[in-house]
């Protein structure tokens, strides 16, 4: 007999989950809450319900989490400028740990002992969705169908389902999208079919969010994004919650064939794995904050930002946000956010985000010092000899030793 007698399982009412709501069910003869989070996904959560009850789901937890997932997790990355591998901005990466904390807090609301994803054993999301788990609960029980059953195609799930009468839509059967896709406020990628090959282009009529560079309008659209202390709070003048920044500059970027992205990416699982994302909201607020920072954040709390977001990335691709090491880089990048206030003006124009203006009353940048022109004796540049000599000592040195520099 087990001894889990309540399960919390993340449902998004799709084919994988509505069999695992069965599976645990019969697998473990207990009880199963589910919980479905709108975080922007695009879809209607709330048919999740009917399905669940269908299924004889009595505690059932439908939530928009849209602002919380920006507010708390995407605006925090963005303030590092996080990219992972030099391109990408961890759209389904960043979404984990807000679905592990609410699987936990709704565990220890009804009284669950284990909580359950429908996460593949070969990705990064089981150890994101887990590690994130134990780090807030750390005896819960965590149940992973996809390591345990042998349900292993789409064709013995239709058959799990016909066997156990687990109501699915007739579209489903008759139709399967050829990719694995994940979609939330932050970006929607694509992984699987012919994307399995990495020399093979990805068709167009894959893309959703975005037009192609070559059908977007032939004039700019320009906009203004107004900073407090590192984060967006309005566009073009007009202020908005951080989940309606990010809705609009989806749509604006999308209309112009921004944030589009076709990568090899280095799973933590082991392996490496070809997928295609839009993310273009993302890849306007990454030019227009390093735009914003350039002009108000002092040059070596720059660059030490900069030496530190691959590690404030990988630790977040690799599921570690509840960590103490995430705590502490988010406390040091926050630290430098104080005077990132300001506009930046940004021209989108046929898939590129160009940053054509930037101001700011914390701006570091001195115009009578950095000015070609007569600068009034702003500046004594006889001091730059002394300066060059100090710095050039210990080369000169060496090369007076006779050390080769070639």
């Amino acid at each position: 007999m087990s001894d889990v007698k309540k399960v919390v399982l993340a449902y998004s009412g799709g084919l994988d989950t509505s069999v695992i709501v069965k599976w645990l069910q019969e697998t473990y003869n207990c009880e199963v809450v589910t919980f479905t989070a709108d975080i922007g996904q695009g879809e209607e959560v709330e048919p999740a319900r009917a399905k669940a009850q269908a299924l004889g789901v009595k505690e059932i937890y439908i939530e928009d989490l849209r602002e919380e997932f920006v507010r708390d997790y995407v605006y925090p990355m963005f303030r590092a400028n996080t990219i992972y591998e030099g391109e990408y901005l961890l759209g389904t990466s960043i979404a984990r740990p807000l679905i592990a904390k609410r699987l936990i807090e709704i565990a220890n609301e009804t009284g669950a002992d284990a909580i359950s994803h429908g996460a593949t054993g070969k990705g990064n999301d089981q150890v994101r969705f887990e590690l994130g788990a134990y780090a807030l609960k750390p005896g819960v029980k965590v149940i992973a169908p996809w390591r345990e059953w042998d349900l292993n195609s789409r064709e013995k799930l239709m058959a799990y389902c016909d066997e156990h009468s687990i109501p699915v839509d007739f579209s489903s059967k008759k139709k399967k999208s050829p990719y694995s896709m994940d979609a939330n406020l932050l970006h929607i990628s694509y992984e699987g079919g012919i994307l399995e090959d990495p020399w093979a282009e990805a068709e167009e009529d894959m893309w959703r969010w975005s037009v192609s560079p070559e059908a977007a309008p032939d004039q700019p659209t320009y906009i203004e994004l107004t900073y407090e202390k590192g984060d967006i709070v309005a566009i073009d003048g007009q202020a908005m919650k951080p989940h309606e920044v990010l809705e609009a500059l989806n749509k604006l970027g999308g209309a112009n064939g921004i944030g589009r992205l076709d990568i090899v990416e280095n799973r933590y699982v082991g392996m490496k794995s070809r997928g295609c994302y839009e993310t273009p909201g993302g890849t306007i607020m990454l030019k227009a904050h390093r735009a914003i920072e350039s002009l108000t954040l002092d040059r070596e709390a720059a660059h030490l930002k900069d030496e530190l977001m691959p590690k404030y990335a990988k630790v977040i691709y690799n599921g570690y946000w509840w960590s103490p090491e995430r705590k502490m880089l988010q406390a040091a990048i926050d630290a430098t956010q104080d005077n990132v206030s300001g506009v930046v003006r940004i021209k989108l124009y046929k898939g590129s985000a160009t940053v054509v203006g930037r101001q700011s009353a914390e701006s570091l940048f001195d115009e009578s010092i950095a000015t070609f022109e007569d600068d009034a004796g702003a500046y004594d540049q006889k001091d730059a000899e002394g300066f060059i000599k100090l710095n050039a000592l210990r080369l000169r040195i060496a090369a007076g030793k006779g050390r080769k520099q070639d």
